[in-house]
């Protein structure tokens, strides 16, 4: 069997949708068994966002993959990756409320306004609140195509917020390796989009002017 008609199979979603959700598990697990190190609350805190930014990359990896190696199954995937950046942020938004907060909204009301990079990180979560809710085929028709795709690429603000969450974050221990290797990607897979659209806008302006002369 080849790999597009694999991802094609009935059992390639179940199978995504178990894989996505073994950091979960694990976390999970690491908690009930006290193995999350000296500071657990940090440790969720900590790996729930590195799993959202993975995610992310992974989601923005879907269309230059599906283009690049001609696979044009995996377009199926990208709704459900893209729902499991929500799960993931929504966990990294509970595990910081939760565990180091205590759930005190003034407080974390407090703490989002005095810390730029709690700000920033919330702000991508705001924007990201309206696409998870907006990723199902009724929302698609009830919007219409364009003003859905015109909403999805708020997708590109949310990359550089959650950059710049993590950047702010790390920057008081002025440890940026992981840093970079997230801007990297994300400017490579963003670079990617952009290249395509300045092709397309040329093409039809080729186009346009052929039909003119």
């Amino acid at each position: 069997m080849s790999f597009a008609r694999a991802l094609l199979h009935p059992a390639a979603k179940p199978v995504l949708f178990v894989l996505c959700l073994l950091p979960f598990a694990w976390l999970f697990y690491g908690a009930l068994a006290n193995q999350l190190g000296a500071n657990p609350a940090e440790y969720l805190i900590r790996s729930t966002g590195d799993w959202t930014l993975r995610f992310l990359c992974i989601t923005l990896a879907v269309t230059p993959l599906r283009v690049m190696a001609g696979l044009p199954p995996l377009a199926r995937f990208r709704r459900m990756l893209g729902l499991f950046v929500y799960f993931y942020v929504v966990l990294h938004l509970l595990s910081y409320s939760w565990f180091d907060m205590g759930f005190d909204v003034a407080d974390i009301a407090k703490d989002i306004a005095k810390r730029p990079f709690i700000l920033v990180g919330f702000a991508g979560f705001v924007l990201l609140t309206p696409l998870a809710a907006t990723s199902f085929n009724r929302a698609v028709k009830a919007m219409g195509a364009k003003r859905w795709q015109a909403l999805h690429k708020l997708v590109y603000v949310i990359a550089g917020l959650g950059i710049l969450h993590f950047f702010w974050m790390r920057s008081g221990k002025n440890d940026f390796a992981e840093v970079a290797i997230y801007a990297v990607i994300l400017a490579v897979l963003l670079g990617w989009r952009l290249q395509q659209f300045l092709r397309k806008r040329k093409g039809a302006q080729g186009s346009s002017f052929s039909l003119r002369s």
